[in-house]
């Protein structure tokens, strides 16, 4: 599994919206592209490009007056749209029009307390489809908790490593996970779905002991879809969990991958800051794992891949070859994944 270029026109998850305040700014590398992220007077987010295209300075060393984005450099002018509103150098006889000098803007969606932008290959050359949405949160719900990890690799071993099925006791080592001793088989129900595949509902395995705190008699569904967005929605009564894990590449090699907890129980959203510590440990041991592959990916890029276990990871490399095939040949996309069901023990 090698390097491949990023997936363009899809939306990828860009920030928390409580990490951008109103008349704040926020620089980013996303895709290998420098954004800059900002938040009008009017509470309206907005993302350009973070180059000024007079002489090439990060826009984000310059200053934000709630309006306009100011360079450092000679105080050219941008609004929101990217719309150059000013150049102060001119004296009027130039025949420069300041508004005909545009930054590159990138479509936001914002709701849910998520910020997602929409990475095009051609700038406006496509209306950008329906942005992700959680099911059974409101639009303006915020997560009970959020936490962002940097892995250090390409997004393809951070998204493999995220929906991989069999890690969980060998990685997970925690008293309030699984053991290598509750090891045992499991069968599950999956089946397409938007850009990608679900795991269909059903109740947890017996060795999910993190499960056990929602009480009742929980079930579970699971949904993966391009370009590196997982989805589980847990009910249980009246109790609804949903977590959100979002994999963002930065470049080639570095991937930011954001996990966010809602629920609609006020009880649950305590315990959801309670157990932050062990959210952020299960996600250091992902990446601490990641961090030892890349030792062994210097020198071998084939990865052997088994049935079933590994079936999840071959429907990646699937989803996104045909995503970059139907792109390419501009037709519909054709989901090859097909409603299986895989057994595997973990």
């Amino acid at each position: 599994m090698s390097a491949q270029p990023f997936l363009q026109n899809l939306w990828y998850f860009a920030l928390p919206s409580a990490a951008l305040k109103v008349g704040q700014t926020q620089a980013k590398l996303l895709l290998g592209e420098p954004i800059l992220f900002g938040r009008d007077d009017d509470g309206k987010a907005f993302a350009l490009r973070d180059v000024c295209p007079h002489r090439a300075m990060p826009l984000s060393y310059g200053s934000f007056d709630g309006r306009e984005v100011e360079c450092c450099y000679h105080g050219w002018r941008f609004d929101r749209t990217g719309v150059c509103t000013a150049i102060p150098a001119l004296t009027g006889d130039e025949g420069i029009e300041p508004a005909n000098i545009r930054v590159r803007t990138y479509p936001l969606h914002e709701a849910q307390g998520a910020m997602w932008i929409f990475m095009e290959e051609t700038p406006g050359k496509i209306a950008p489809p329906p942005a992700p949405r959680l099911p059974d949160v409101g639009d303006d719900q915020q997560p009970a908790i959020c936490e962002i990890m940097h892995f250090p690799c390409f997004i393809d071993h951070a998204v493999v490593g995220l929906m991989d099925p069999a890690h969980g006791p060998f990685v997970h080592t925690s008293w309030w996970w699984r053991s290598r001793s509750s090891i045992h088989e499991k069968r599950k129900p999956f089946g397409p779905s938007h850009l990608g595949f679900t795991m269909q509902r059903h109740k947890p395995s017996k060795n999910s002991f993190a499960y056990k705190i929602l009480g009742g008699a929980p079930e579970t569904e699971i949904s993966f879809q391009l370009p590196g967005i997982r989805i589980e929605h847990i009910r249980a009564g009246k109790r609804i969990v949903v977590g959100l894990t979002a994999v963002t590449p930065i470049n080639e090699n570095e991937t930011e991958i954001t996990h966010s907890i809602y629920t609609n129980s006020v009880a649950l959203r305590v315990l959801a800051l309670l157990v932050r510590p062990f959210v952020r440990r299960f996600l250091s041991q992902d990446r601490d794992v990641v961090v030892k592959q890349q030792d062994g990916l210097r020198y071998e890029h084939n990865l052997m891949l088994i049935r079933d276990a590994d079936t999840p990871a071959r429907w990646y490399q699937q989803l996104r070859n045909e995503f970059t095939r139907a792109q390419s040949e501009g037709r519909p996309f054709v989901n090859p994944v097909k409603e299986t069901i895989l057994r595997w023990r973990s």
